[in-house]
């Protein structure tokens, strides 16, 4: 009886490792499910740009429309994602199977689809910034290769037989998180079309995302640590004022969105630099 037990409760015992849990991942689905219409809307949005005048006056929509679809989508993604793990540590339903399926669900949402969607605002058709156009595809396949060796890093590091020698994995994310270099990306998208439409053009700022994007490939793969917020679950308890103040920021994020979102995230991406810098300061 004792082996029994023991056997159910070792995460590479066969059953336990494929264990399917409903709610956690249901929201991977969720993620994956977002990742793909973005991957979606980014195509769609390309093809009314090939297809010129005409194809827009049919379809009734802009380039731009589907850009932002997709933006919303893959923040969706993010919050998807955040969901995942916490209802399974919350109900005890980890399994190796959710992570892997977890890790595969990002790749697509928060690899393919942003980089396909820098790739294709690269390629829109402007004046100058011919070199990006030429090497858009690198700069967008460099940010996808970053982010899988982020994930498989991830899987790795989150492995529970490495958990007991490394307990400090729990407590920090080794290099940019995914999702958060997912949402960097796709709140600069939201903020450039939300500038092109006072200026009428796209090619005075455009040079930000590949400049951005490559950064943020270094980070994902680099030793910096980033606050994981596990912490925080469903019984965190707080005073009635900040939660008051909680709710205040969040209805004005939302009504700033398209300046509030990117300030959120390159806010989190330079806290994590900036404390590097200063352990590495105070450590010399």
């Amino acid at each position: 009886m004792p082996s029994d037990l023991h056997s159910r409760e070792n995460p590479y015992n066969v059953t336990q490792a494929s264990r399917i849990y409903f709610l956690p991942n249901l929201m991977t689905a969720g993620n994956l499910f977002c990742g793909f219409i973005a991957v979606i809307k980014c195509i769609q949005a390309r093809l009314l740009v090939d297809g010129g005048d005409f194809a827009r006056a049919h379809s009734g929509h802009l380039p731009r429309d589907y850009y932002i679809e997709a933006v919303w989508l893959i923040l969706a993604a993010v919050l998807f994602d955040s969901l995942d793990g916490r209802l399974a540590r919350m109900g005890g339903h980890t399994s190796l199977f959710g992570a892997e399926f977890d890790s595969l669900a990002d790749v697509v949402s928060f690899g393919v689809a942003p980089a396909l969607m820098v790739f294709f605002l690269i390629l829109a058709p402007q004046e100058g910034y011919q070199w990006f156009r030429e090497l858009g595809w690198f700069v967008a396949f460099i940010y996808l290769l970053c982010a899988a060796v982020r994930l498989a890093r991830f899987n790795v590091i989150t492995n529970p037989l490495l958990q007991r020698a490394e307990h400090e994995s729990n407590k920090d994310f080794l290099g940019l998180p995914v999702p958060a270099a997912a949402g960097a990306v796709a709140s600069l998208v939201l903020f450039l079309l939300h500038m092109a439409d006072n200026e009428r053009s796209l090619q005075q700022t455009t040079f930000a995302l590949p400049i951005l994007l490559l950064l943020i490939s270094f980070l994902m793969v680099s030793t910096i640590r980033y606050p994981s917020f596990k912490k925080i679950d469903w019984q965190t308890k707080t005073r009635l004022w900040t939660f008051i103040l909680v709710l205040i920021v969040g209805v004005l994020a939302w009504k700033l969105r398209e300046i509030a979102f990117l300030v959120i995230f390159l806010g989190y991406i330079s806290f994590g630099i900036a404390r590097h810098l200063r352990r590495k300061v105070s450590g010399a």
